[in-house]
């Protein structure tokens, strides 16, 4: 598969990611948008709307249980700790708008990401970014590549 062939395109309505190859849906995964709607302004934990691009990937090889912080590791999640943290585990997509109303995704720090939440996926739960549960995120990664363009749509 080509790279400039594949795109990721989720929709906020099913809380759905997909994975296409032209017009051929490779993998669906349920994921959580935000619970604060739709939006672009910085600090509105809103999920914007648009086209993207995958602007760098992080957490290669590492442990589906690995807390980021500052896109850097910094410990394993416990699975058994109950905590009300809003965790960013397993790998990161770091998107890039490339829509005018967009274009400050990156400085939002708006990722495609695994979580803690996993009990949540499928409902709009997320401050911003697209969570995914840890394992699916990992296969996402795999296939991701830096440059692929991404839509999130209503």
């Amino acid at each position: 598969m080509q790279p400039s062939q594949q795109r990721i395109e989720v929709s906020i309505a099913t809380q759905t990611l997909s994975l296409w190859e032209g017009s051929r849906l490779v993998k669906q995964w349920p994921c959580s948008t935000s619970k604060f709607g739709i939006g672009f302004q910085e600090g509105s934990n809103r999920t914007p709307l648009g086209g993207f691009r995958v602007m760098e990937k992080h957490g290669a090889g590492a442990d589906e249980r690995t807390i980021f912080k500052a896109r850097q590791p910094v410990g394993l999640w416990n699975t058994q700790e109950v905590t009300d943290a809003d965790l960013i585990l397993s790998r990161i997509l770091w998107l890039e708008g490339t829509d005018e109303r967009n274009a400050n995704t990156k400085e939002r720090y708006i990722y495609i990401h695994g979580t803690n939440g996993e009990d949540k996926i499928g409902q709009r739960a997320s401050h911003g970014c697209i969570r995914m549960r840890n394992a699916d995120v990992v296969s996402l990664y795999e296939i991701a590549e830096v440059g692929m363009p991404v839509w999130i749509g209503e």
